[in-house]
């Protein structure tokens, strides 16, 4: 199932179809990026948004984070996978039960799937709000690995961690477990909500496997320029 040359991902967080598809017309001379469709562009356009894209040559990470009883989660994935989609996305709190029957869900008759990811914590959630808000007393980094270790043994594919996590979730988990990792920036780009960041550079250098970029790119003067930079400064 796993297809894992590292690769930059770059979030289509697009309000409509207009808009997400003028953005990748620039990129009409480049390699046909990963592209990231978040829940904002699939609530708007749906499943023919989805198609559109896949049809133009790009891989998707379909990025809806999951969350449910395990029937409708399995239910769900079989909709989902017949939209030919790369990656698709739970979260691992949803727990074991509701992890394996998305896996069966999303596994077509002919033994096929995409890859299936879990998130782990969201990188807009620190120390103070997963103790003070989620009252989880266990420490992030704690939380972050059982979570991890959890959809391993369900036989998920990786997880969506922060990349300061991902070197730690490899040790644990193996060097084949899939690391997707949000909250990166450029050096010089404003970090937003994001609050577990991390340079494409240091990313590459800790070893994750794909990095998921939305508004350093899309919002950038030079959207093109700036998906190169990331490219070069991930691969090296």
């Amino acid at each position: 199932m796993k297809n894992t040359e590292r690769d930059a991902i770059i979030a289509l967080d697009f309000p409509n179809r207009e808009q997400t598809l003028e953005f990748l017309d620039i990129f009409s001379e480049e390699k046909k990026p990963f592209v990231k469709i978040g829940m904002e562009l699939f609530y708007a356009s749906g499943p023919d948004m989805v198609r559109e894209i896949k049809a133009r040559g790009h891989r998707i990470f379909l990025d809806l984070k999951l969350h449910d009883i395990p029937n409708t989660v399995k239910r769900t994935m079989a909709v989902l996978s017949g939209l030919d989609i790369d990656m698709v996305n739970l979260h691992a709190s949803g727990g074991s039960e509701m992890m394996k029957a998305a896996l069966e869900g999303l596994t077509r008759p002919d033994g096929t799937r995409p890859l299936l990811i879990a998130v782990t914590q969201l990188t807009s959630t620190d120390e103070r709000m997963l103790h003070d808000e989620l009252l989880i007393e266990a420490s992030m980094n704690r939380a972050v690995m059982r979570y991890a270790q959890n959809a391993a043994s369900c036989g998920l594919d990786g997880v969506v961690c922060s990349p300061l996590e991902a070197a730690s979730i490899k040790e644990e988990c193996g060097n084949d477990f899939i690391t997707v990792t949000p909250g990166i920036r450029f050096a010089d780009s404003d970090a937003g909500d994001q609050k577990r960041i991390m340079t494409p550079a240091d990313a590459g250098k800790a070893g994750c496997d794909y990095i998921v970029m939305g508004r350093p790119i899309t919002k950038a003067s030079d959207p093109v320029g700036a998906y190169r930079r990331a490219m070069h400064d991930f691969l090296g």
